[in-house]
Formats: C-alpha cells, structure tokens, sequence
C-alpha cells in the first residue's frame, strides 16, 4: 500500500487546509483547549474530568479483550508504542490523544492475513475502568490487501478513557466497522480515528452513541490509492444531561474516490433544569485536493429533536480545491417531527404516542439498514428500542 502525501505542517503554521491537521505523540506540543479554540468551542471542558489539561486522576492500561473467533489469517498481540506498525494510518490531533499515546505502553494489534475473507466479526471491546479511574488506550486493525473482514469496538462500563484508535486497508481490502459507544451514564470518552483506505479498497465505518455523559470522536478518512470507497454512517441518541460531538474529516487526495456520510441522531432533555440538557454537536469536513479528481462525495446529517431543553448544532463544510469532480455536496437539518407524516399515521387511526414512536423507528432505520451484519443491525434496532421505552413524547 502506497502512503499518501500531504504538505508539512509545522506547529507555528498548523492547518493550511483542513486535511493538513498538526499531528505530535507530545503532549506539550498542544495548548491545553480552552473555550476560544475553534476545535474545542462546543466541548464541555469542564465536564471532561482533567482530559484536557493532564489533570485527570491517575491512569493506567485500558481493560481491552480482543476476540477473533480463532479464525486462521485473524491474529492479535500487543505491540510497543514505538512499533514502526503503530501510527501509520496517523498520529494524535489534539492534546487528550496525545495523554493517551505517552500513558499507554502498549498498542492492541489486529491483523487480518493478505486474501483472507472472515466469516465471523472480530470483537474488540473495551471496559471502563471506574468512575475514579482513567484509562488510555491504543488499536490498530491493519487488513492485509484483499482481505475482507467485520470488526465491532464495542465501549461499556463507567471511567474516563481516551484513546486512538487506526484502520489500514491495503489495496482491494474490505472492511466494515461498528464502532458502539455502549457506555455507562457518568462514562466520559474522548477519541482519535485514524482511517488510511487503499488502492480500490472499501471501508464501510458505522458510529453508534448511545451510552456516555460525554463522548467526543474525531474520525479522519485518507486515501492512499485511487478508486478508494468511504462509507460513514452514524447513529446517536442524547438523553437528558448527554453530550455527544463528532467532528469528521474526509480528506480526498487521490482520483477517483468516493465517500458518502450519513449521520442521524434524535435527543430528548429537560426544559428549566441546569445540567439536564440533552446536546449534541456533529462536524463534517470534506477536503478534495487539487489532484483529487474524479472525486464523488456527499455528506448528510439529520438531528430529530423531540423535546425542550435539546440542542443540535449540524454544520457540514465542503472545501474543492478541483473542478473535475463527478459531484459533491451536503446538507444538514435540525428539526421536530413530520407534522405530514404524523398527520398521515394518525388519519388512519395510529394513536399519537404510536406514531411518533413508528416515526422514530423509520428514522433511524435508514442508517442502520446499511449495516451489511444482520446481527448487528439487529442490536442497533434493540438498542433503538430500548431508548424509545424511556422516550419522553
């Protein structure tokens, strides 16, 4: 797999472009965020429990298990942080990622064998190690070229963890990923994604939130080859007092590539009430570089806010630096229910609550019906349940 070029950024000149973000494993590289930071002006930073400023509480290794169902060309083992196989999709962004590269001594190493085609998913998942404890960690899933696989990070328990996490596709590769934030209620996560897409290779990255007081992803796309393929899907649901941001980058620097992003969330909080607020904030950024042509892109988000006291801020950026371009666009919308669609339902006799419920439902399924893993699209549509049990219509 070739690896793509991007100018140099140096710490005095940092983002020339969106796609030429600074990249450092040094902490002190970074200024601590505060509230004037354009990256860091929505975040919660006093919420996020010394993340952002090395004030957390002691840290110690992430409580990972990696389980490969003991399927042949599938392997795992731990690699020390100055691996050469560690950071090549990319480096921490910001200040708390790179706390989690300097505090984690390890890095969890999948790798998928080049032509091997799994038939059953790869679960990683990741505990949280205790309200009073931080946790940091790194994974690196690395599929050899025209390997074929499905992992699934799955995030539960409580504590305060960052990590970084990286994908590497090689050339003709396909890989579907379910990263689900399946958190604990006082759970603060905040990561780095790094997703490197080779020649004519396939990444099908699908985000589910759920779980968390506050949970903070930053996921970035490259192209290391021409006729790469992007799909990002998200799904989220703020409860009263949740936070969710995620702030996506796409960055096209290779000819005819294509990237689709779909994102949905629905929040429901408390109105009069300090603290018990339901926010969410998503960021999408899609660079096409001068030589990026035969680029096809369209990102789209869509926020269902379903009571007072429920904020969605939804901004989609496109910066083309080519015209020669199959297509590119985007839109994002914030808004309450359908009143034609309620309308509809309830001409036929579905009561209120039904509808609104059914409305719900047919949402969300637009995403998660483009999860290729039946199984998986099934405890996502669980999960969907689950939250509308506690739905406050």
């Amino acid at each position: 797999m070739t690896t793509p070029t991007t100018t140099p950024v140096t710490p005095a000149n940092r983002t020339p472009t969106k796609g030429d973000r600074f990249q450092s494993t040094d902490p002190a590289d970074f200024p601590v965020p505060h509230g004037k930071n354009e990256d860091w002006r929505f975040t919660p930073l006093r919420r996020l429990r010394g993340l952002q400023n090395a004030s957390a509480a002691p840290a110690t290794r992430a409580l990972v298990s990696v389980d490969t169902a003991d399927q042949a060309g599938a392997s795992y083992t731990e690699l020390p942080m100055d691996d050469e196989r560690v950071g090549k999709a990319g480096l921490p962004v910001d200040r708390p990622a790179a706390e989690a590269w300097v505090n984690c001594p390890v890095a969890d190493y999948i790798h998928i064998d080049r032509d091997t085609v799994l038939t059953e998913p790869v679960t990683i998942t990741v505990t949280g190690a205790g309200d009073e404890v931080t946790s940091y960690g790194t994974t690196v899933v690395d599929l050899g070229s025209f390997a074929e696989a499905v992992v699934v990070i799955r995030y539960q328990g409580n504590g305060v963890h960052s990590d970084n996490l990286e994908f590497l596709l090689g050339d003709g590769a396909k890989l579907t990923v379910v990263v689900w934030e399946d958190w604990g209620r006082t759970a603060v996560h905040l990561s780095n994604s790094h997703i490197l897409v080779g020649r004519d290779a396939t990444i099908r990255h699908t985000s589910a939130i759920f779980g968390g007081d506050v949970v903070r992803s930053l996921p970035h796309v490259r192209y290391a080859g021409p006729g790469g393929d992007a799909e990002m899907l998200g799904v989220y649901f703020a409860d009263s007092g949740q936070y969710f941001e995620q702030r996506l980058l796409v960055d096209h620097s290779e000819p005819n590539c294509r990237s689709n992003v779909l994102y949905k969330g629905a929040l429901q909080g408390e109105e009069g009430r300090h603290g018990t607020e339901a926010r969410t904030v998503w960021i999408g950024d899609c660079l096409i570089r001068p030589d990026a042509t035969g680029t096809d892109t369209y990102e789209t988000n869509k926020n269902l806010v379903l009571t007072g006291g429920a904020r969605a801020d939804a901004i989609p950026n496109l910066e083309i630096q080519t015209g020669d371009i199959v297509g590119a666009g985007h839109a994002a919308t914030v808004g309450r229910f359908d009143d034609e669609q309620m309308f509809y339902l309830m001409s036929r006799g579905i009561p209120d609550e039904v509808a609104r419920r059914l409305i719900i439902r047919g949402f969300f399924s637009d995403v998660i019906r483009r999860v290729p893993v039946e199984q998986i699209r099934t405890s996502l549509e669980d999960v969907v349940e689950q939250e509308l049990a506690n739905t406050v219509l």
